[in-house]
């Protein structure tokens, strides 16, 4: 049989913040199952990925913290790398591209395209922030795109409608560091010339697709690039946290992120190399020939996995005797959004993965994202989904199989595999449904259609239940023992092979089944065969699937909508109706703030200490997007003085302030009392 050589990268997260739902249903899940699968399957195959650690957003969460973007990167590269390990992400080596290695890797494409006279220096106007001082990367000035009208573009490029254009014609630009309106300033920058490589990307595009297959979503991408023309990017920037640019008189400015954090897929392999004491491993998987790359990414990341990092591989190839592959498919997902709406930390909408996971386990929501990926179009994650899926397909269905045939087993076989013999055609039908399945599932994996896949590893478990059915072991234990034993035989073979074909998706869930059956897992291709013998010993059952009350679900929708340190708000459009006397219920006082300072591990929540005139109180408050502590000092602020106290962050809470939301980046005003008003005064 011929194995496969595979290299397989799922992109780099940014290490600015949590990973979310979102983020799985991407690059990760889909890439983890394809990896598990060829690993199954016998193939020789390594998963790269880690966290990508440069660029402004970065400087600026530091600024904001006032502690070194090192920081920032450590916090949310462990808490990353944690929660895929919690989702049980497969990676081979989760790296990061702070790391020499990767700084060492990326000098030298730059220095190879710099010596071969490849990058061209030019001036150009980019926008600066006056008020900060400081240079604006695109994602960080917001206007309206001068072709489609999109409110909500960069700097040069709309990501609605895919365009790129000047800076200059950005329309009303705003820098979202500052608010205010930034002006175009020249600088100086080395140029990747990506035009001069369209026409032979076009045709690796053509000819990959052809061959492989590629989706259509990312063809019709890249033809939007290509029918705009490919223009010369910036290959390095005006920033202080970065790759340094390895030439004299550039100092201040380093490699632009988007050309220097795609070849950490190349050092993370380097690393590996050195971590398997295997000098020579990275060239095997980069510049073999009998080696196919996949790249998974989300919709976002397709420039720059189909055209830019190819066009920067061209040019290294062009003159190098050493050639690194380009990306045999890039099989790019839409977007996952939540509860039909996007993902958005500000506003409280949606659930990170470490939250998810310190509630519910991991398979249940891998199995769930798993049978609805965004891979030809935008789908939701809708919280009444999870419980059904959980409950009516993985606890029903699969779980309802595996328990009911080991009951059988153990109650009138002694926990042993009995024996199959004279099998009638409603066995041997079962049997050779079994034996389909690894090619069909398979074949399905092989072309990106995970979705399509994990439905009919489902049907295999409902083919087991209806066989379970219509043999009535229940009637044969009594009548005809032998013809009982036959049925029970195949069904614990069919959870065998259930247990390899779910273990790319349900990788918890499936060691479990195998441990409960007393066996190991054999070569994909032949799980769908009676690989359980009569005689064979199997483990005490344990319950694989705990169903999800109706409860606890409840409790995460009424979550929804709601920020650190504030109130619910209102799931209806229509403002309840309250009673003159619920309102009297109400406290409202007026409060004079003497101290506040922000809250450790927190992005948003101010502790605060107020006066109320007769008494003093601590506050915890999510308003630290919108203020500083020291402008808070000595403002007289309106307060709900008989609210029910609580804790935020381990911090006790005796009340809440009173404030406007400005429906500006999730920013809030004050509502202000009158100076020469008394703290402790009531509201009427």
């Amino acid at each position: 049989m011929n194995r496969e050589k595979v290299l397989v990268t799922s992109a780099l997260p940014y290490a600015n913040g949590r990973i979310h739902l979102g983020h799985l249903s991407g690059a990760y899940l889909p890439a983890d199952i394809y990896v598990r699968y060829k690993r199954l399957k016998g193939d020789d195959i390594i998963y790269i990925c880690g966290s990508d650690e440069h660029g402004v957003p970065i400087t600026i969460t530091a600024d904001k913290e006032k502690v070194s973007p090192k920081v920032i990167i450590d916090r949310y590269h462990e808490l990353n790398k944690s929660a895929f390990e919690k989702f049980g992400m497969s990676f081979d080596i989760y790296s990061r591209t702070s790391l020499p290695i990767h700084h060492k890797t990326a000098q030298e494409f730059f220095k190879c395209y710099y010596d071969q006279e490849l990058l061209v220096e030019k001036k150009s106007m980019q926008f600066y922030d006056e008020k900060v001082k400081m240079f604006l990367p695109d994602r960080y000035v917001e206007g309206t795109c001068p072709r489609c009208g999109y409110e909500e573009a960069r700097s040069d490029e709309c990501e609605k409608c895919g365009s790129l254009y000047e800076p200059s014609e950005l329309i009303n630009p705003k820098s979202k560091i500052s608010g205010e309106t930034p002006v175009l300033k020249e600088t100086s920058h080395w140029y990747f010339p990506l035009g001069k490589y369209q026409e032979r990307l076009e045709k690796y595009i053509a000819g990959m697709s052809e061959k492989y297959g590629w989706k259509d979503n990312v063809l019709q991408y890249c033809r939007s690039w290509f029918k705009d023309g490919l223009k010369d990017r910036a290959y390095t920037r005006d920033l202080d946290w970065g790759v340094k640019v390895p030439i004299d008189g550039a100092e201040g400015k380093v490699l632009y992120v988007w050309f220097e954090a795609v070849l950490g897929y190349i050092s993370a392999t380097k690393e590996l190399s050195e971590i398997r004491n295997n000098s020579g491993l990275w060239k095997k998987y980069w510049q073999d020939t009998g080696t196919k790359y996949i790249a998974f990414i989300g919709k976002d990341n397709i420039v720059f996995h189909t055209i830019i990092f190819p066009a920067m591989l061209m040019a290294w190839n062009d003159v190098s005797e050493e050639k690194y592959l380009l990306p045999q498919n890039v099989p790019a997902n839409e977007f996952l959004n939540f509860e039909g709406k996007k993902f958005s930390k500000s506003r409280g909408w949606g659930v990170d993965v470490l939250e998810f996971l310190e509630i519910f386990p991991s398979d249940p929501l891998r199995y769930t994202l798993a049978a609805n990926l965004p891979e030809n179009k935008d789908t939701d994650f809708y919280w009444k989904e999870f419980q059904g899926r959980n409950n009516g397909e993985l606890a029903d269905i699969l779980g309802n199989f595996i328990n009911r045939t080991f009951t059988f087993a153990f109650k009138h076989f002694d926990g042993k595999v009995p024996a199959a013999d004279n099998l009638d055609k409603i066995d041997l039908e079962m049997i050779e449904l079994m034996k389909s399945y690894p090619g069909k599932v398979g074949s399905l994996i092989e072309r990106y259609k995970i979705k399509d896949a994990v439905f009919e590893m489902m049907n295999l478990a409902r083919a087991g239940n209806k066989y379970f059915n219509d043999s009535e072991p229940w009637v044969s234990v009594k009548k005809n023992k032998e013809k009982c034993a036959a049925t029970i035989n195949i069904c614990l073979n069919a959870i065998y092979t259930l247990g390899e074909l779910f273990e790319p998706v349900v990788p918890f869930s499936s060691e479990k089944i195998f441990k409960m059956l007393n066996t190991q897992k054999c070569e994909w291709e032949k799980c769908g065969e009676l690989n359980l013998k009569a005689g064979h010993k199997l483990n005490q059952p344990e319950i694989l699937f705990t169903k999800i009350e109706d409860n606890v679900i409840e409790e995460q929708i009424n979550k929804l909508g709601v920020v650190e340190g504030e109130a619910p708000k209102s799931e209806t459009t229509k403002d309840e109706e309250i009673t003159i006397e619920d309102f009297k219920r109400v406290k409202l006082k007026v409060a004079k703030i003497i101290s506040a300072e922000r809250v450790k591990k927190s992005e948003k929540l101010l502790k605060l200490q107020i006066d109320l005139g007769t008494e003093q109180r601590q506050v915890v408050a999510g308003i630290a997007k919108s203020y500083e502590p020291e402008e808070l000092i000595g403002k007289k602020i309106m307060v709900v003085a008989n609210l029910k106290p609580a804790k935020l962050f381990g911090l006790d809470s005796q009340g809440m302030i009173l404030a406007l939301d400005t429906a500006e980046n999730g920013k809030v005003k004050l509502i202000e009392a009158d100076a020469s008003i008394e703290p402790g005064t009531t509201a009427k």
